[in-house]
């Protein structure tokens, strides 16, 4: 069943390089924080400008997509695109 993050979802897998260059993916109470095969892919500009997306940074190793508080939701649709 669809829900209101799915396309969320797959516009950040997307414009992070898709799911092969995702090496890992976590969450906080705000961002998704994944590890990436080649940052140099990343669309950032396109993350930054999509609706309910806060902020991207790149921090300690990752990049990281600050959601806000549905993060936990859009997490989940996340990983339903990369099984």
């Amino acid at each position: 069943m669809a829900n209101e993050y799915d396309e969320l979802a797959r516009i950040i897998v997307q414009n992070v390089g898709g799911k092969d260059n995702i090496n890992s993916l976590t969450h906080c109470i705000t961002r998704l924080r994944f590890k990436l095969i080649d940052e140099s892919i990343v669309n950032t500009d396109i993350l930054k400008a999509t609706a309910g997306i806060i902020m991207v940074l790149k921090s300690g190793g990752q990049y990281q997509v600050v959601i806000g508080n549905p993060v936990h939701d859009v997490y989940k649709a996340v990983l339903q695109l990369l099984s």
